[in-house]
């Protein structure tokens, strides 16, 4: 797997270019069926996740199996004090598990991974930060509810194991490195089927950080337009500026300087397709399910009767 820097508008480090080969399917594979159903598997063959949309698409009803494994390692107290809020050591730590790791959702192409800013653009003027992070978890256990309705594509956050309590020992040992400054970064994977961040890792370090009233850091894993699609969208933005700039001239000639610039108003608008072709997120893959409905509603009647059964 190659590797390079992203970097923002103002020049600064803001993520790492991933480009994966020799993975056509992932180890952990979203497979869809007919009605609109959805099922993320493990590596093993095993359902992480179960997910129907509903007939009125206004939401998801999703069902966790308990079975998702993390590609990530634990990390150690003293490796989070070494790196600190280093997002870029993160990133670069992230990277390599997911390459070697047996439940991982890369596969051929290009990828980011990065420090995300989408939640910080939830806007502060509409409620408070940890509020807006609270209003996106998806509760419920084992199953839950992706509202598309009510939050209008804004993205909620699905755990793919249930979300420890702010009790649980990892979640109090988490919580002094909230305190500290250390606590590792969520690493979340934007799903585009359903509108939403599944967290790969860290759950419990999102509870710790949000029960000591601290913004959580994140990663961002999205796909990325393969080289040929990035290329084409890019010849599309200078093709598209082209014209507009022999627009300008036009006009310019015909009325003089009461015509604005071209230039100057075209240049970010081409800065800006140009960035978008090259680094903007692109729809998740999926793969068609073996068995189609009927295995997906097997499985699902397993899992409910397996919570069922379980002492009260």
């Amino acid at each position: 797997m190659r590797r390079s820097e992203l970097t923002g508008g103002d020049g600064a480090w803001a993520g790492l270019e991933l480009e994966v080969t020799g993975r056509p399917r992932p180890r952990l594979c979203p497979y869809v069926a007919e009605g609109g159903r959805l099922v993320v598997r493990r590596g093993d063959g095993a359902p992480v996740l179960l997910a129907r949309v509903e007939d009125d698409e206004c939401g998801v009803d999703v069902l966790r199996t308990g079975r998702h494994r993390s590609p990530l390692p634990p990390p150690r107290a003293d490796e989070a004090r070494q790196r600190g809020g280093d997002a870029a050591r993160w990133a670069h730590r992230c990277a390599d598990a997911l390459a070697a790791a047996p439940d991982s959702p890369l596969h051929d192409g290009r990828w980011a991974l990065r420090s995300s800013t989408r939640f910080q653009r939830w806007g502060p003027e509409l409620a408070p930060v940890l509020d807006r992070w609270r209003e996106r978890l998806v509760t419920g256990d084992p199953d839950g509810y992706l509202d598309w309705f009510r939050f209008n594509g804004a993205g909620e956050i699905l755990p793919l194991r249930a979300w420890p309590e702010a009790a649980d020992a990892r979640v109090k040992a988490y919580r002094k490195q909230a305190r500290d400054g250390t606590l590792p970064p969520v690493l979340l994977w934007w799903f585009s089927g359903l509108d939403a961040h599944l967290v790969l890792d860290g759950h419990a370090r999102l509870v710790a950080a949000l029960a000591e009233e601290r913004e959580p850091a994140v990663l961002e894993l999205t796909r990325l337009a393969p080289p040929d699609e990035a290329a084409r969208d890019s010849a599309a933005a200078v093709t598209s500026y082209t014209a507009e700039m022999a627009r300008f001239r036009t006009l310019r000639a015909a009325h003089g300087d009461r015509v604005p610039d071209g230039a100057a108003l075209m240049g970010p608008v081409l800065a800006r397709a140009l960035h978008t072709a090259r680094t903007g997120h692109r729809p998740t893959w999926a793969w068609p399910l073996p068995g189609g409905a009927a295995t997906w509603d097997r499985w699902a009647r397993e899992v409910l009767a397996g919570w069922e059964g379980l002492p009260g």
